[in-house]
């Protein structure tokens, strides 16, 4: 009698636990949905954060090219950045981009001569030809800026891009402000969502452990 009820115990004991270890698991998840969803908000009313104040220098951050040609989201990043070099808002322009596979010729390199194409002066274009991705994008035009005594920069990119690339570029010490394109070609809902969950998902993983 006593090894029976012993062992009912013993499953309902068992039983708890499961129980338990289910619903803090369920928590969990909960918890990192709840924090993800709410970082795609955060990213999206971002998106409409627009600057056009003046400032030393744009940092245009890079997004690739294929065979010596700007790719169309890249080539929209330069363009808002020629706009705001001819409103007279910014002295200087700070191209990003390293070389992809197969490149002999940097994407920041590209991106300079389409600009010079375009009307801007040489002397007023600095390239920065190391970088593979967004964080080295801005650190890489952060050592560019100290080395030349430049303070203040207007970070452009898309709109979806903008809030991990502010978080990035504050994290280095520069004195920047957003200023997106108007001109995005993320324009249909699946690219643009697809973009907000690529942003989201790095937003997410990197701002709690500040490796932004």
């Amino acid at each position: 009698m006593l090894n029976a009820t012993y062992s009912c115990l013993c499953v309902s004991t068992h039983k708890f636990k499961v129980k338990l270890k289910k619903r803090k698991y369920t928590i969990i998840f909960g918890l990192i949905l709840g924090y993800f969803i709410l970082n795609s908000i955060r990213i999206y009313q971002y998106s409409f954060v627009y600057f056009e104040n003046k400032s030393d220098v744009a940092i245009v951050l890079g997004a690739g090219t294929n065979e010596g040609k700007l790719s169309p989201v890249f080539k929209e990043r330069i363009n808002h950045s020629l706009l705001l070099y001819k409103k007279g808002l910014i002295d200087k322009i700070i191209f990003t981009g390293g070389f992809g596979k197969g490149q002999t010729e940097s994407d920041s390199q590209i991106a300079k001569n389409y600009a010079l194409k375009n009307g801007v002066p040489e002397y007023n274009i600095i390239i920065e030809d190391k970088s593979q991705f967004t964080i080295e994008n801005i650190s890489e035009s952060k050592l560019i800026m100290d080395s030349i005594g430049v303070k203040t920069a207007l970070i452009i990119s898309d709109p979806l891009h903008m809030k991990r690339a502010i978080k990035l570029a504050e994290f280095y010490g520069i004195d920047c402000t957003p200023s997106p394109t108007k001109t995005t070609m993320y324009k249909s809902t699946y690219p643009k969502t697809k973009l907000l969950l690529y942003e989201t998902f790095y937003f997410s993983l990197r701002e709690p452990i500040s490796l932004f």
